[in-house]
Protein backbone atom coordinates (compact mmCIF):
# COMPACT_ATOMS: atom_id res chain seq x y z
CA UNK A 1 0.00 0.00 0.00
CA UNK A 2 1.10 3.48 -0.97
CA UNK A 3 1.60 6.19 2.40
CA UNK A 4 -1.72 8.15 2.19
CA UNK A 5 -2.99 11.30 4.23
CA UNK A 6 -5.43 11.71 7.06
CA UNK A 7 -7.08 14.07 4.50
CA UNK A 8 -7.21 11.25 1.51
CA UNK A 9 -8.61 8.97 4.53
CA UNK A 10 -11.14 10.96 5.53
CA UNK A 11 -12.38 11.18 2.02
CA UNK A 12 -12.68 7.56 1.05
CA UNK A 13 -15.48 6.48 3.33
CA UNK A 14 -18.75 5.24 1.97
CA UNK A 15 -20.91 4.56 4.49
CA UNK A 16 -19.84 7.41 6.91
CA UNK A 17 -21.15 10.87 6.84
CA UNK A 18 -18.77 13.58 6.33
CA UNK A 19 -18.82 14.67 10.19
CA UNK A 20 -18.39 11.66 11.09
CA UNK A 21 -15.33 10.55 9.37
CA UNK A 22 -14.03 14.48 10.20
CA UNK A 23 -13.84 12.87 13.71
CA UNK A 24 -12.30 10.26 12.99
CA UNK A 25 -9.08 9.99 15.17
CA UNK A 26 -5.70 8.34 12.74
CA UNK A 27 -3.92 5.59 14.32
CA UNK A 28 -1.44 6.48 16.76
CA UNK A 29 1.35 5.05 14.76
CA UNK A 30 0.18 6.88 11.84
CA UNK A 31 3.68 8.44 11.32
CA UNK A 32 5.75 5.84 11.24
CA UNK A 33 3.91 2.94 9.35
CA UNK A 34 5.49 0.33 7.32
CA UNK A 35 3.49 0.84 4.28
CA UNK A 36 4.99 -1.63 2.19
CA UNK A 37 3.72 -4.70 4.43
CA UNK A 38 0.35 -2.97 4.69
CA UNK A 39 -2.27 -4.37 2.02
CA UNK A 40 -4.91 -2.09 3.97
CA UNK A 41 -5.10 0.30 6.91
CA UNK A 42 -7.04 -0.53 9.60
CA UNK A 43 -7.17 0.47 12.88
CA UNK A 44 -9.65 0.90 16.30
CA UNK A 45 -10.31 4.58 16.81
CA UNK A 46 -8.64 5.34 20.35
CA UNK A 47 -11.24 7.75 21.25
CA UNK A 48 -14.20 5.39 20.53
CA UNK A 49 -12.68 1.94 20.89
CA UNK A 50 -16.23 0.23 19.40
CA UNK A 51 -15.56 2.04 16.05
CA UNK A 52 -12.71 0.51 13.88
CA UNK A 53 -11.68 1.68 10.31
CA UNK A 54 -11.08 -0.57 7.05
CA UNK A 55 -8.93 1.74 4.17
CA UNK A 56 -8.21 -0.33 0.92
CA UNK A 57 -6.38 0.49 -1.76
CA UNK A 58 -7.75 -0.62 -5.38
CA UNK A 59 -7.67 0.64 -8.90
CA UNK A 60 -10.43 3.42 -8.84
CA UNK A 61 -8.69 4.91 -5.02
CA UNK A 62 -9.53 4.31 -1.69
CA UNK A 63 -12.24 2.84 -0.24
CA UNK A 64 -13.16 3.63 3.31
CA UNK A 65 -15.65 1.78 5.66
CA UNK A 66 -16.48 2.54 9.38
CA UNK A 67 -16.93 -0.87 11.71
CA UNK A 68 -19.09 -0.88 15.00
CA UNK A 69 -17.50 -3.71 17.34
CA UNK A 70 -19.89 -5.24 19.79
CA UNK A 71 -20.63 -4.29 23.38
CA UNK A 72 -19.13 -6.79 25.54
CA UNK A 73 -16.01 -7.57 23.18
CA UNK A 74 -14.61 -11.11 22.34
CA UNK A 75 -15.85 -14.17 23.91
CA UNK A 76 -12.97 -15.70 26.31
CA UNK A 77 -14.88 -19.18 25.90
CA UNK A 78 -14.09 -19.86 22.26
CA UNK A 79 -11.58 -19.01 19.38
CA UNK A 80 -12.87 -17.81 16.12
CA UNK A 81 -10.84 -17.22 13.02
CA UNK A 82 -10.84 -13.94 11.47
CA UNK A 83 -12.38 -13.59 7.91
CA UNK A 84 -9.74 -11.68 6.11
CA UNK A 85 -6.34 -13.42 7.20
CA UNK A 86 -7.35 -17.09 8.59
CA UNK A 87 -4.52 -17.30 10.46
CA UNK A 88 -4.84 -20.43 12.66
CA UNK A 89 -1.90 -19.44 14.91
CA UNK A 90 -2.92 -16.00 16.13
CA UNK A 91 -3.54 -15.57 19.69
CA UNK A 92 -5.25 -12.50 19.36
CA UNK A 93 -9.00 -11.09 19.46
CA UNK A 94 -11.29 -11.36 16.79
CA UNK A 95 -14.94 -9.60 16.61
CA UNK A 96 -17.47 -9.65 14.50
CA UNK A 97 -17.37 -6.54 13.04
CA UNK A 98 -20.57 -4.62 11.36
CA UNK A 99 -20.66 -1.79 8.54
CA UNK A 100 -23.28 0.21 7.49
CA UNK A 101 -24.26 -0.77 3.41
CA UNK A 102 -23.16 1.95 1.19
CA UNK A 103 -25.82 4.67 0.27
CA UNK A 104 -29.50 4.47 1.27
CA UNK A 105 -29.47 1.02 2.06
CA UNK A 106 -27.19 2.00 4.91
CA UNK A 107 -28.79 4.80 5.65
CA UNK A 108 -32.04 2.41 5.83
CA UNK A 109 -30.38 0.61 8.60
CA UNK A 110 -28.58 -2.49 6.95
CA UNK A 111 -25.53 -3.93 7.80
CA UNK A 112 -23.17 -6.68 6.73
CA UNK A 113 -20.94 -7.58 9.21
CA UNK A 114 -17.65 -10.10 9.44
CA UNK A 115 -15.25 -11.97 11.99
CA UNK A 116 -11.51 -9.41 11.85
CA UNK A 117 -8.92 -9.56 14.01
CA UNK A 118 -9.98 -6.94 17.17
CA UNK A 119 -6.85 -4.87 16.19
CA UNK A 120 -6.66 -5.21 12.58
CA UNK A 121 -3.59 -7.45 12.31
CA UNK A 122 -4.01 -9.12 9.56
CA UNK A 123 -1.49 -8.04 7.23
CA UNK A 124 1.24 -9.02 10.02
CA UNK A 125 -0.86 -12.05 10.09
CA UNK A 126 -0.56 -13.37 6.40
CA UNK A 127 3.16 -12.41 6.05
CA UNK A 128 5.07 -15.04 8.84
CA UNK A 129 6.32 -17.78 7.26
CA UNK A 130 5.25 -20.84 8.04
CA UNK A 131 7.76 -23.72 8.44
CA UNK A 132 8.42 -25.63 5.80
CA UNK A 133 6.92 -29.05 5.70
CA UNK A 134 6.16 -31.48 3.03
CA UNK A 135 2.88 -29.86 1.88
CA UNK A 136 4.50 -26.65 1.88
CA UNK A 137 7.92 -27.02 1.10
CA UNK A 138 8.79 -23.49 -0.19
CA UNK A 139 7.09 -20.67 2.88
CA UNK A 140 7.79 -17.70 0.92
CA UNK A 141 5.10 -19.13 -1.79
CA UNK A 142 2.62 -19.54 1.36
CA UNK A 143 3.55 -16.33 2.15
CA UNK A 144 2.08 -14.45 -1.41
CA UNK A 145 -0.37 -16.95 -1.28
CA UNK A 146 -1.61 -15.70 2.00
CA UNK A 147 -1.51 -12.30 0.79
CA UNK A 148 -3.28 -12.94 -1.83
CA UNK A 149 -6.07 -14.37 -0.06
CA UNK A 150 -5.75 -11.61 2.33
CA UNK A 151 -6.91 -8.86 -0.43
CA UNK A 152 -9.23 -11.41 -2.28
CA UNK A 153 -11.73 -11.81 0.97
CA UNK A 154 -11.03 -8.06 1.96
CA UNK A 155 -11.93 -7.00 -1.35
CA UNK A 156 -15.01 -9.50 -1.35
CA UNK A 157 -16.09 -7.83 2.24
CA UNK A 158 -16.39 -4.49 0.68
CA UNK A 159 -18.46 -5.43 -2.34
CA UNK A 160 -20.82 -6.53 0.21
CA UNK A 161 -20.90 -3.51 1.89
CA UNK A 162 -21.08 -1.60 -1.32
CA UNK A 163 -23.61 -4.07 -2.88
CA UNK A 164 -27.27 -2.77 -2.86
CA UNK A 165 -29.79 -4.25 -1.14
CA UNK A 166 -31.92 -6.87 -3.52
CA UNK A 167 -35.25 -5.42 -4.21
CA UNK A 168 -38.48 -7.19 -5.76
CA UNK A 169 -40.92 -5.70 -7.95
CA UNK A 170 -44.47 -4.16 -6.88
CA UNK A 171 -46.77 -7.00 -6.97
CA UNK A 172 -44.34 -9.80 -6.57
CA UNK A 173 -44.93 -13.24 -4.87
CA UNK A 174 -42.43 -15.73 -4.36
CA UNK A 175 -43.54 -19.45 -6.51
CA UNK A 176 -44.19 -22.07 -3.41
CA UNK A 177 -42.49 -25.55 -5.08
CA UNK A 178 -45.34 -27.93 -5.32
CA UNK A 179 -47.00 -29.82 -2.29
CA UNK A 180 -45.64 -26.91 0.13
CA UNK A 181 -48.95 -25.67 2.07
CA UNK A 182 -51.48 -23.79 0.94
CA UNK A 183 -55.16 -24.62 0.17
CA UNK A 184 -54.62 -26.52 -2.86
CA UNK A 185 -52.50 -29.25 -0.51
CA UNK A 186 -54.79 -29.17 2.33
CA UNK A 187 -57.85 -29.59 0.51
CA UNK A 188 -55.93 -32.58 -1.46
CA UNK A 189 -54.57 -33.79 2.20
CA UNK A 190 -58.30 -34.37 3.28
CA UNK A 191 -59.54 -36.20 0.64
Amino acid sequence: MQSVTPQQIRSSFINASRSEAAKLSPPKDFDSLDWDNLDFLGWRDEKMPLRGYLVVPGPEGLTGIMLRAPEGGARKNRSVLCELCRDVFSKEDVLLWVARRAGQSGRDGNTVGTLICADFLCCGNVRKEPPANEINPDPAAVVLRQIEGLKDRTAQFLGRVQAKQRTRPAGYKEARPHGCGGRASLRAGQR
